[in-house]
């Protein structure tokens, strides 16, 4: 048996655009289906070493949910690469200030670290509310239940 590698034209041809309602949707369960589709696991050619996944764009992302006792214990952390600077904040207030941020935090950190995961990132659009750029694409919305 051969390994199939998809070609570079096959999977420029396949790539779509989905679009995901954030409302009343748990960050941790939302983020690992984006992550998925980001990475082209739910194509039939899929390859690890390949960028075969699609575009997503969240809406509502100030919308979103946690479970349990996140919104006060869940704590980002940040450090300026100074003595002492290293600074704390809370999902609570980060849900406030930039909660397209908590967003795309929660799907990167579910990418690959290397070159391949900064390019399937850069495939994810965040957006706090229910407007977006990105009508021209004609997205697909996709359903996460």
């Amino acid at each position: 048996m051969k390994t199939y590698i998809a070609k570079t034209e096959e999977i420029d041809e396949a790539r779509q655009w989905y679009v995901v309602d954030a409302e009343n949707q748990i960050l941790g369960r939302m983020a690992s289906k984006i992550a998925y589709v980001l990475k082209g696991k739910n194509k039939p050619f899929y390859s690890p070493h390949q960028d075969t996944g699609d575009f997503v764009v969240v809406v509502n992302a100030d919308k979103i949910k946690v479970t349990g006792n996140k919104l006060t214990q869940k704590i980002y952390y940040t450090h300026s690469r100074y003595p002492g600077g290293q600074k704390a904040t809370s999902l609570e207030s980060m849900l406030q200030k930039n909660p397209e941020r908590v967003v795309e935090l929660a799907i990167k950190r579910m990418l690959p670290k290397n070159a391949l995961g900064r390019k399937l990132f850069g495939k994810l659009k965040v957006y706090a509310g229910e407007d977006h750029p990105h009508k021209a694409q004609q997205p697909q919305v996709m359903n996460l239940n």
